[in-house]
């Protein structure tokens, strides 16, 4: 039980630090991402978005809109998630 209710407060701090970027256009994808799927992650995924969302919305952002690519050891599922999540983004 305890470890669920670290991770609901876990998730909910993520959420608050996504939707608080500092720019709109990273407030709306990286804390749309959350949204859509921080209650789907155990900790191991949110160890990865944590490890993301510390690093410069315009790093991130570049990565996510493909305008530059991420460096190999920062490359994998959640990324990859975050991608297609702006990517539907801009098709709706």
């Amino acid at each position: 039980m305890a470890q669920n209710e670290d991770l609901a407060k876990r998730r909910k701090r993520l959420l608050y630090q996504a939707n608080h970027r500092g720019t709109q256009e990273s407030d709306l994808v990286i804390g749309g991402f959350a949204r859509a799927h921080l209650d789907d992650f155990g900790a191991d995924d949110l160890d990865r978005f944590e490890a993301l969302i510390s690093l410069t919305d315009a790093d991130l952002m570049d990565w996510i809109s493909g305008r530059t690519e991420p460096p190999e050891h920062l490359r994998g599922p959640i990324l990859d998630l975050m991608i297609d999540f702006k990517n539907k983004m801009l098709n709706n």
